[in-house]
């Protein structure tokens, strides 16, 4: 059976934050996601999920300045010491909300850094990661992300992933599928899911083009969405999409699969 969660990120944003894992509850979501949970107390993050009776699925390490435009933390060489600060805040919030997983956003290095450090930068970094969640029974991820709508991103398909995780080495780093960057980047989305279910620790999802709600693009999500609850797959299926009008009018896909 598939088990949603929704991206309080990008879902139910007509009403304020702390408000939407209660949103997400009554339109049917067991869990939810936050990119950033950092701009709350952690405590009043806490009461809003126990209210609601949701889980925290997934949340990210903090990314710099990554989601401005910028470079991010993680696979940028210099910027270790800034990114192990990341690690400890976010470490602080997981003790008190305790995610599920915790996502690392590889980032966008500028040009003028050489590939293969950037990768030893990011591989560290998520060995550093690792062993700090590890210590908390959290999961970590990392995903790969496309390069039309982020260029320059460090990590853009599933097997540049896959080697980094290889690279790391740790049994609680495993891969964020993102439907929606993967549809953009290659294709082959069923097939890549059954072939590595094992290594997946999260899975995200948006149609193609425009990122919005299933049946809105091109991807085939009844087929999808059949093929992942045929797997042994354990983790949250996250609805990550922007919304084409109001967020309780574009869940029918939700509805279809209960």
């Amino acid at each position: 059976m598939l088990r949603f969660s929704a991206n309080l990120s990008m879902l139910f944003t007509e009403v304020p934050e702390l408000e939407r894992p209660a949103a997400a509850r009554r339109a049917g979501f067991d869990a939810v996601e936050v990119q950033f949970p950092y701009d709350h107390d952690a405590a009043a993050w806490q009461r809003a999920l126990q209210e609601a009776g949701v889980e925290l699925a997934l949340c990210n390490v903090p990314a710099g300045d990554l989601m401005a435009g910028g470079q991010g933390l993680a696979g940028v060489p210099g910027r270790e010491a800034e990114y192990r600060e990341a690690v400890r805040q976010a470490a602080e919030v997981a003790r008190v909300l305790r995610p599920r997983t915790i996502n690392v956003l590889a980032g966008c290095p500028d040009p003028q850094h050489e590939r293969e450090r950037c990768l030893d930068t990011l591989a560290a970094n998520l060995a550093h990661t690792a062993d700090v969640m590890g210590e908390l029974a959290i999961g970590v991820v990392t995903e790969a992300v496309n390069t039309v709508d982020r260029p320059g991103y460090l990590i853009d398909t599933s097997r540049a992933a896959f080697e980094l995780i290889d690279r790391v080495g740790r049994a609680n780093l495993r891969l964020q599928y993102d439907i929606y960057h993967m549809q953009v980047m290659e294709g082959d989305l069923i097939r890549t899911l059954r072939s590595h279910c094992a290594r997946i620790g999260h899975i995200q999802f948006a149609d193609n083009p425009g990122r919005h709600e299933p049946g809105t693009g091109e991807i085939h999500f009844a087929k999808v969405f059949e093929a992942i609850a045929a797997m042994p797959y354990d983790g949250f299926v996250g609805a990550e999409y922007v919304p084409s009008g109001r967020t309780e009018d574009t869940l029918g896909w939700l509805g279809a699969r209960r």
